[in-house]
């Protein structure tokens, strides 16, 4: 009985019906991506660092007026 179940499952189980069916391959084109111009970013970057150079947080303290005796 276990052998003829056994075979049953077996051949059951290899039939072409549960074999997935045929695969079929679609024809696909491959694209490149054209590339980007990545020229903005580093010059932000230089523009950037350039105002961070040029600003000046030293500016010079006004002169206090003369209270007392000014000589």
């Amino acid at each position: 009985m276990k052998k003829t179940l056994t075979a049953t499952l077996v051949a059951a189980l290899a039939a072409p019906a549960m074999a997935g069916g045929p695969v079929l391959l679609e024809d696909t084109e491959v694209v490149a991506e054209r590339p980007t111009s990545n020229i903005i970013i580093p010059l932000l970057a230089v523009v950037a660092i350039g105002l961070l150079i040029s600003s000046n947080d030293d500016d010079p303290v006004p002169p206090q007026p003369c209270i007392s005796v000014c000589g």
